[in-house]
């Protein structure tokens, strides 16, 4: 794999120009916080049950430029959305939700949401998580924050990249020094306690922990994890990994944003209502009504008890496990076929067991395992909207991305025609951690 692509030279010097120009301060004084996408090739849907998962980040995500504002101010400005955000860092900061009959969420204030610009809420959010984890924030920041030249984020955790830059720019910018595993809880507090999304932490561990190259591995419950190297060989021994691959994003056009879809709650609390019933079957009912709490010889002896739609979560659950730690294995030694038909089977799983995802997104699921060069292919987020992900070998990926993007325009030309040109689908290769710069 080559060097690291993401952010460009040029990248850096256009957002600090503007922060320059907004801040008055000079362009020597900018910092930039880079906080990458991630995908999730094995280990999804399982994070909010304390499973395991395997991630890693891609070699596009946010920037955020800012100096220190020298007082309470914070000043904000979009590259992809209109307006300014600006409050103070003294204000008092409230959660934005109430969670409604079957995982709504609903937001507080509505009419007062819809006259501020809503892009700031995760800013705000990072302030209310470290305000309320006793973390003392007396100085605001100038900023400019921005994705990706034209890429649809949806389905990357996008929302876990934002959240965690404004934490790492707040925090620079105060001098509070938290590690990554402190950070990881900050921005599960943001999405959770003030959005109202129940997600576990798979997108913060991967966008936080995320070396070049590696995979992420991670215990969801008991927050260890290491990374997962490729093999070490010599360049004398050709072996299967030695076949450098791309990873495929193939977009759908489906857009909405998670805490307005009742989907993504709804089978969390499936999942717990699972785990309930097979707890108190196993005589385990003081423990937490998660997964991840219930031994998989449990599972076997009383998932007949379960009624059809709470046994296939628990069954995407509980397959999704042994796929993660198979696949920590294929990686490491090389095996990315092996790796790849791992991936295609979770994604199987999570629109069968799971039951996430949409005709498009099937659709477009089915057409990247019938690509050239294709090892595996899944959805990639939550599965209710935005992309699908695949691995591909290095010397098809041109050809696999041509082929997807013509087969998807036949099936789905309205939402394809809603991409931005030459976007429907991007290649990309490995990132790394967040961090500023």
């Amino acid at each position: 794999m080559s060097a690291l692509s993401w952010p460009s030279q040029l990248e850096l010097n256009g957002i600090k120009k503007i922060v320059s120009e907004m801040s008055g301060k000079g362009v020597e004084d900018v910092r930039v916080v880079v906080s990458p996408y991630r995908i999730c090739p094995l280990g999804a849907h399982i994070d909010h049950q304390g499973g395991t998962v395997l991630a890693m980040t891609i070699d596009k995500g946010i920037l955020l430029g800012f100096v220190p504002s020298g007082d309470t101010r914070v000043v904000l400005r979009s590259g992809q959305f209109k307006g300014e955000v600006k409050f103070r860092v003294d204000e008092p900061q409230h959660p934005r939700h109430t969670v409604g009959v079957n995982g709504e969420v609903l937001a507080n204030d509505s009419s007062r949401l819809q006259e501020e610009c809503n892009w700031g809420n995760y800013a705000r959010g990072a302030l209310y998580a470290l305000n309320s984890r006793g973390k003392k924030v007396t100085q605001g920041i100038v900023g400019y924050i921005c994705g990706s030249e034209g890429l649809d984020s949806s389905g990357l955790s996008s929302s876990a990249a934002v959240g965690i830059a404004y934490l790492l720019a707040l925090e620079s910018a105060n001098n509070i020094m938290l590690s990554p595993m402190e950070n990881i809880e900050y921005d599960r507090y943001i999405e959770n306690e003030y959005l109202g999304l129940r997600n576990g932490i798979l997108d913060q561990s991967a966008i936080l922990l995320s070396s070049h190259g590696c995979l992420t591995f991670m215990n969801c419950k008991t927050k260890e994890h290491k990374l997962v190297h490729p093999p070490k060989l010599p360049k004398t021994r050709k072996t299967e990994f030695q076949k450098a691959y791309r990873i495929l994003l193939a977009f759908s056009g489906l857009k909405q944003a998670l805490t307005t879809n009742p989907g993504y709650n709804r089978r969390v609390s499936e999942c717990q209502e699972a785990a309930s019933i097979l707890l108190y079957a196993s005589r385990n009912n003081k423990m937490e009504p998660i997964l991840s709490n219930v031994q998989p010889e449990a599972y076997d002896t009383h998932k007949c008890q379960l009624e059809p739609d709470l046994a296939k979560r628990a069954e995407h659950y509980f397959s999704e496990n042994i796929r993660v730690n198979k696949g920590a294995e294929s990686w490491a030694s090389g095996k990315l076929e092996e790796f790849g038909k791992l991936v295609t089977a979770s994604g199987l799983s999570s629109i069968r067991n799971y039951e996430c995802g949409c005709e498009p997104l099937i659709q477009l699921h089915e057409i990247l395992l019938r690509a050239p060069g294709i090892y595996g292919a899944r959805f990639s987020g939550a599965g209710f909207r935005g992309c699908c992900l695949a691995f591909v070998e290095a010397d098809r990926a041109d050809e696999a991305a041509s082929f997807v993007r013509e087969e998807y325009r036949k099936v789905q030309p309205k939402l394809a025609s809603q991409i931005s040109k030459g976007k429907e689908v991007l290649i990309c290769e490995a990132g790394d951690c967040a961090r500023v710069i």
